[in-house]
This record gives structure tokens, sequence and C-alpha cells, in this order.
């Protein structure tokens, strides 16, 4: 009977431990979370900003040829939409795969030689279209206004 107890209390407290432990640990969680994000916004805002240019040496000469000879002229044939947004551009493309994975490939070398873009892809379901943002910090707009005056002419 007293071995039955002392299992029943060891029981209840290994219970309560746990319990306690749990509510810590969320706590100190979300306290670390809220850490982080404040850390994350504190670095963006002290990191200098990368000027408004592209800097074409950011890809070798044969990825260059690609990006800017090559799959920029494809993808803006292939343009469906252009939707202009409060901070930059939203261009439609064909959701087939041949199209997702030009567009991949595009985003991923413009992100090298355009760092102050934000880019976005977003796919519809059922084999919609796929969608390319490019959006940034003040100024991007304008930028693509100027530099990007062929990706967001209206599509014909």
């Amino acid at each position: 009977m007293k071995k039955r107890r002392a299992m029943v209390s060891m029981v209840g407290l290994s219970v309560a431990f746990v319990l306690v432990c749990g509510m810590a640990l969320a706590k100190t969680s979300s306290r670390y979370a809220d850490d982080g994000a404040k850390e994350k916004a504190t670095a963006a805002s002290s990191e200098p900003e990368s000027p408004f240019a592209c800097d074409r040496l950011a890809l070798d000469p044969e990825a260059r040829k690609r990006h800017f000879d090559e799959q920029g002229p494809a993808l803006r044939s292939l343009r469906k939409m252009v939707r202009e947004l409060p901070d930059g551009y939203e261009i439609q493309f064909p959701g087939d795969s041949k199209t997702i994975a030009m567009v991949t490939e595009w985003a991923a070398a413009e992100r090298l030689c355009c760092p102050f873009f934000d880019i976005q892809m977003r796919m519809e379901r059922e084999g919609g279209p796929v969608w390319l943002r490019l959006t940034g910090r003040k100024g991007t707009k304008d930028f693509i206004k100027a530099d990007g005056a062929s990706w967001i002419k209206p599509v014909s």
C-alpha cells in the first residue's frame, strides 16, 4: 500500500514537473521569438542598403547572356498580364512547367544582380498561372518604371 501511494505521488510529481517545465519553455520560446524579430528588424535597419542599380557583374558572362539576352526577352513575350502594386509590380505568366522553370531561374539570377528587390513567385492551383512579384523599399517601383519599362508595358 505504501509502495502504491509512493508510486502515485511520484507520478503526480512527474506530471506537475512536466506541466511547469512546459509552461516555462513556452514562455521562454515566445520571449526568444520576440527577441529574434526585434534583432532582425534592428539588423535590417542598420545594414547599408544596396543602390538602385543592376550589378551586371554579379553574374558570370555566360549567366549574364542567358539572363539578359535569352530569358528576359523570352519571359517578356510570355507575359499575360501586369498588375501595378503600391511598391512594385506583379507579372502573370502561363502555368506550364517550362515557364515556371524559366521564371524560377530568372528570379534567382535577378536576385543576384538586383539585391534590392523583394521577389516572390506564386502559382495558382489547378494548373493556373504563375505570378512573379517584384517589390521593395521606397524607390523600387520608380527603378522598375525606368529600368524595366519593357516588363511592365501593357500586354497586347
